[in-house]
């Protein structure tokens, strides 16, 4: 089966077909950097994560393009709360954003374009949409002109008498008609402001993003993403400007992941249900997170939950108690995979599987259930006492297996004893260290023949959701969730 990914422009699935044969442009709406990130923003940049990840282990030669919005009226009102400046307050949070990807292991963009630093890019587009007749200028702000490009709406699936026919009392007294839009907006007493030749001010949001997916990937590139909140009007307005002023498709692809909900709220500051990624990861793994965000498919609506969180974390643990034991028989993994490693595979009949769920509009979910299957398969074999041959090389090819898919998804990239011992963090209970602390005791008390109090401390640890494993290497533990 060919990968088919589902077009918002059409509103169906298509197969992928790329402009440059085996080559992808990829352009994401990035965050605008005047808060920390909300596990919202955690969900759209995992997804896309996994769209490269998957496009790349596939065979495809991928660039991909992820912008900051570092100039705006949200950054211009928090910079004043704040007594910074806007330059001063965008560094501030785009840091916080690497280090919040860094944590869900999200790998950085290809490129990563920040809007002030392409405020000329954005100039050129809107004089040209001038000189087309696309825009109009009233004193010292641009609009574009909804009614001269004719496949407005056509993205969103919306006519474009209904939206102005439900437009609110005009706010603006200047625009020609209700729906049209900003592209340069004049300058305001005590606000950042460039030049232009309609005089100082600053651009538009919807503009940055026509003006930089176009310098970076053409006006004609593959796949433009961000989340399902985008599609109206931002990504609307931004395929308009881009069309209008190159005169040809913008993205061949629209691809938007779905509203992410938590304890069936949407979340809100004002609700007190707003999650940042820090909050989060204060009590889950960071990669227990990332399971959960990739457990439903990524257009569905996903409802965070700790009840959710908790069936996630259990299902994890799982998954590396499986690992952990593969390891006592055959060793640590050692990693030597490259990053192609889904496009030969041959008759490899778990990853021909694999490829063929995740071909199929990138279905995570079902790519997840294949590996659990894997690991009931893996435990199964280790279990099963008819078992008189040597195991070892199928072990290693299952382990193989499986970590190769799910380096895919950005999972189980990290040793089975790290894992164990961050997660240990998020409980409460008890810490890693005091667990090691604990099992040595133990042990001296077994020696001592001591059998008291070495029950005594299996029986204490076990309270704390501690199990201890002995084994002929020694005493292992594991979290009991």
């Amino acid at each position: 089966m060919s990968f088919q990914l589902y077009n918002s422009a059409s509103r169906k699935k298509e197969v992928f077909r790329p402009i440059k044969n085996g080559e992808v442009g990829i352009y994401v709406c990035g965050v605008t950097v005047y808060d920390l990130c909300h596990i919202g923003h955690a969900r759209s940049a995992i997804v896309f994560d996994v769209l490269v990840r998957y496009l790349r282990a596939r065979g495809f030669k991928v660039t991909y393009v992820r912008n900051f919005t570092d100039i705006d009226d949200k950054i211009i009102e928090r910079a004043n709360k704040t007594g910074e400046d806007t330059a001063t307050l965008a560094k501030r949070y785009i840091n916080a954003f690497y280090e919040d990807m860094l944590s869900l292991g999200v790998l950085d963009a290809d490129i990563e374009p920040k809007a002030t630093e392409h405020i000329d890019d954005m100039i050129d587009m809107v004089r040209s949409l001038i000189e087309k007749g696309f825009a109009y200028v009233v004193d010292d702000t641009v609009y574009f002109s909804v009614e001269k490009f004719d496949s407005y709406g056509q993205l969103s699936g919306r006519q474009i008498e209904d939206m102005a026919a439900g437009a609110r009392v005009a706010v603006d007294e200047k625009k020609k008609y209700p729906m049209d839009f900003v592209l340069w907006k004049g300058a305001k007493p005590g606000e950042p402001k460039w030049k232009s030749p309609w005089g100082d001010g600053r651009p538009g949001w919807h503009i940055e993003c026509s003006a930089m997916s176009c310098k970076y990937l053409g006006p004609n590139f593959d796949i433009h993403g961000g989340g399902r909140d985008l599609l109206f009007p931002h990504h609307e307005n931004e395929r308009a400007q881009a069309m209008a002023a190159n005169g040809v498709n913008f993205a061949n692809y629209w691809v938007h992941n779905g509203f992410l909900t938590v304890e069936g709220e949407k979340m809100s500051k004002s609700l007190g249900n707003f999650i940042t990624i820090r909050d989060a990861l204060t009590s889950y793994h960071p990669q227990e997170l990332r399971l959960f965000l990739l457990s439903k498919h990524y257009r569905s609506p996903l409802d965070f939950s700790r009840s959710a969180m908790l069936e996630t974390r259990s299902g994890l643990v799982r998954i590396y108690r499986t690992l952990q034991r593969v390891e006592e028989i055959i060793g640590p993994y050692k990693n030597d995979t490259n990053n192609t490693f889904l496009y030969h595979v041959g008759d490899n009949d778990f990853k021909n599987r694999f490829i063929h769920v995740m071909d199929d509009d990138l279905n995570t979910a079902a790519g997840l259930g294949l590996v659990f299957d894997k690991v009931r398969d893996i435990n199964r074999l280790i279990d099963s006492p008819a078992q008189k041959t040597d195991i070892t090389s199928q072990l290693v090819k299952e382990r193989k297996d499986l970590l190769d898919c799910s380096k895919a998804l950005g999972l189980l990239e990290g040793e089975p004893s790290h894992f164990f011992k961050k997660i240990i963090k998020t409980s409460p209970e008890v810490a890693a260290e005091e667990i090691e602390k604990m099992i040595k005791e133990r042990q001296k008390a077994r020696k001592a023949k001591d059998w008291a109090s070495a029950d005594a401390i299996r029986e204490e640890l076990s309270r704390k959701g501690v199990i201890l494993e002995d084994g002929p290497k020694g005493t292992g533990w594991r979290l009991r969730i």
